[in-house]
């Protein structure tokens, strides 16, 4: 079997002894393809407890009955058990004369071909679906995330926080005067604006504070381990720091840029999705408007 295995190229192969043994190397390396043989015992096991790991479960697992059945109907009940139980494929490869192996022998190396073919067909979906999740996620005009991430995010967060016993909070905030920039110097001169913002926030936070665009030109950002003092702090070095320096739409305008923040700290009989949290931060912004 291990010559058979050995022909196709470009495969590093560990042999293990004992299928039970092999779940730990598994979860250490993540193979791309299994090969077990149905005699040992707890083979169907490995199989089975490799599929039942969600990280585990696009390995391709192939059993393989190097024994004959001299009875037709107990390979087929062999077969459908080991498919049953997690297998990808079965082969049946008996000991027998080279002449009648020749075709069989071909089986192992075209199968082993086939699971990788299907285990970088499953790579690259995930790879696309990563992509189309970071769409997903992202706004295009300002490269945050967006507010999907948020909701998705905060609860998230807010557990995070809870089981560490650590404060969390919120800052949300919002141009001034935003539809004046619109009317006044175009809606292309407000998307610059508000890729400025989104620029001069991404560089003077915290590397595990998050923000994120949550609508037109509103934003709110995650203050992981922050305390209400803390978080009024940094809201108003933050809007000291976007009023300060004007932003240079382009070589002939140059526009001073004022926000309004409201901060909101995780209470205790907060709902776990953050709707609470966030509704305190909203009222506070419409006080400072």
């Amino acid at each position: 079997l291990l010559d058979l295995i050995r022909k196709p190229k470009n495969l590093m192969i560990k042999t293990m002894a004992d299928p039970l043994e092999a779940m730990s190397s598994i979860l250490a390396q993540q193979p791309e393809l299994i090969v077990v043989q149905a005699t040992q015992d707890q083979s169907l096991a490995l199989c089975e407890q490799i599929k039942a790991e969600s990280r585990l479960a696009w390995i391709y697992c192939m059993v393989i009955e190097d024994q004959e059945q001299e009875n037709p109907s107990a390979e087929l009940e062999l077969r459908a058990t080991a498919l049953e139980t997690g297998a990808d494929a079965y082969l049946s490869l008996p000991h027998a004369p080279v002449v009648q192996l020749r075709n069989r022998q071909r089986l192992l190396p075209a199968q082993i071909q086939a699971g990788l073919r299907q285990v970088e067909t499953y790579r690259e979906l995930m790879r696309t679906n990563d992509v189309l999740s970071a769409i997903a996620l992202s706004d295009p005009l300002t490269s945050l995330n967006n507010r999907r991430a948020f909701e998705w995010e905060l609860p998230r967060q807010i557990q995070n926080a809870r089981s560490r016993s650590v404060p969390m909070s919120l800052i949300m905030l919002d141009v001034d005067f935003f539809k004046v920039i619109n009317d006044t110097y175009g809606h292309l001169t407000g998307d610059q604006v508000l890729k400025f913002l989104a620029a001069r926030l991404r560089h003077n936070l915290r590397i595990y504070d998050t923000p994120f665009r949550y609508g037109g030109e509103e934003f709110v950002i995650i203050l992981n381990t922050t305390d209400a003092q803390e978080a009024l702090r940094i809201a108003t070095r933050i809007c000291q720091l976007i009023s300060e320096q004007p932003f240079a739409i382009d070589d002939r305008l140059d526009l001073t840029i004022t926000i309004s923040a409201g901060t909101a700290t995780l209470q205790a009989n907060d709902d776990a999705q953050g709707l609470e949290l966030l509704h305190r931060a909203d009222q506070y912004l419409l006080q400072a408007k």
